[in-house]
């Protein structure tokens, strides 16, 4: 055997490839007398962030969620009335008045709930993308 190939002991550090002793160049200890390496305990640091991050997930989709239950009610509201019977052209910004008859059947009307007594779904008004808006009781001004 020659020097070069001879097998070093376990606590030795030597690079074969460039034929050196590497103990001082690499970033752990080599022999018993150093420090023991413990890595830091992180586990409460991911439990922390595990939490603020599902939190943050779950206020997301909640967002999301109410939004989405929001236009699939304007999408209802929608598809009611383009499928309600009317006789004249809806204007832009104007205010009208879904009911019911007793087969079911809706329609839209220019009379308010005020003016009569019949089956009274819903105060809509018509806006600029040409999509139905649901007014509530309160914010209803006759046009």
């Amino acid at each position: 055997m020659t020097k070069e190939t001879e097998k070093k002991p376990d606590q030795v550090v030597y690079d074969e490839e460039t034929q050196k002793y590497a103990a001082s160049l690499i970033p752990y200890a080599t022999n018993l007398g150093a420090p023991a390496i413990i890595p830091d305990d992180v586990t409460s640091w991911k439990n922390s962030n595990i939490n603020k991050v599902n939190h943050q997930f779950k206020s997301q989709f909640d967002e999301l969620k109410a939004q989405y239950d929001l236009m699939m009610k304007q999408f209802e509201y929608n598809n009611i009335i383009y499928s309600a019977k009317f006789s004249f052209e809806p204007i832009l910004g104007k205010t009208y008045h879904l009911y019911r008859k007793a087969n079911g059947d809706v329609w839209l009307s220019l009379i308010s709930p005020k003016e009569c007594n019949w089956d009274f779904v819903g105060t809509f008004r018509l806006n600029s993308n040409k999509m139905w808006e649901r007014l509530e009781e309160n914010t209803v001004s006759e046009d």
